[in-house]
């Protein structure tokens, strides 16, 4: 049997993992726009003309929501009741992941770009909003992909060996003295040109080496769509179903049925 938490603790797991009631609502509304402006911040000391006046303040600033995220994580460690399933979960770490870029600031200069890692943290303005509809959506994604991985896997595959052919035919064909030095380079040029991106560093220019090249040009666009019809085909067959916005006291995983009365994830009760 799991123990009820501690009043206190109870209490505190209410404000930072419930958006149903108004503190935890409040919280999270706050929470949302630190991080916007925490966002915002990193932004603009990248800028040379802000940074020269107002860098100081904004790393201040940086460090002062640094110090107030790493206090909340820390909360949310010690109020749920497992807290090492919920360091493991998926905004376990991006929360984590929002504070140490800070840290290593001060050993590595320009770490503190990586800050705009924060912005992930966003994700839960669908769940502070009360949109469990996009939240469902969301997870209905992210399901088609897991199911898509093991094809979409295969196929990637498939292109890698046909970019290495490509690659070393198009070698062969117009060698050193056009550009291609070597095969990895005329990989390369095989996977700018199949993609449609095509910069241009690289070009046949005799009429068998532009023959291959709009052969490949044509395979590409065929092969864009083979992933997206993969994830297509997942995501019409995935089941729809409603989900509410509640957390579990035990590890903090969301995405459970209206009803539900357990956690499907720990087994504790809701």
């Amino acid at each position: 049997m799991t123990k009820e938490p501690p009043r206190m603790r109870a209490k505190l797991y209410e404000i930072i993992f419930e958006a149903d009631t108004p503190a935890g609502k409040a919280f999270d509304i706050a929470l949302l726009i630190t991080i916007i402006l925490s966002v915002i911040a990193v932004l603009l000391e990248s800028v040379a003309g802000v940074r020269i006046r107002y860098g100081s303040w904004l790393r201040d600033f940086e460090w002062v929501v640094t110090i107030l995220f790493t206090i909340e994580y820390c909360l949310r460690l010690v109020c749920v009741g497992k807290p090492l399933r919920y360091a493991r979960s998926f905004y376990g770490i991006v929360d984590l992941l929002t504070i140490i870029p800070t840290y290593l600031s001060a050993f590595l200069i320009g770490a503190q770009s990586l800050m705009v890692i924060r912005a992930l943290r966003l994700l839960r303005v669908f769940r502070v909003l009360k949109l469990v509809h996009f939240v469902g959506e969301a997870r209905e994604l992210r399901a088609a992909l897991r199911a898509s991985a093991r094809k979409i896997i295969i196929f990637l595959g498939a292109v890698l060996t046909i970019v290495v052919i490509v690659g070393a035919l198009i070698y062969l064909i117009k060698g050193e003295e056009h550009g291609f030095t070597s095969i990895p380079e005329s990989i390369y040029w095989a996977i700018v040109t199949m993609t449609t991106v095509g910069y241009g560093d690289i070009a046949p220019q005799t009429p068998l080496g532009k023959l291959l090249a709009a052969a490949i040009m044509i395979l590409g666009y065929g092969i864009i769509a083979v992933p997206t019809g993969i994830v297509t085909v997942e995501i019409a067959g995935a089941a729809r179903r409603r989900i509410s916005t509640r957390t579990c006291p035990q590890c903090a995983s969301e995405g459970h049925d209206p009803d539900a009365a357990f956690c499907k994830y720990c087994g504790a009760r809701l």
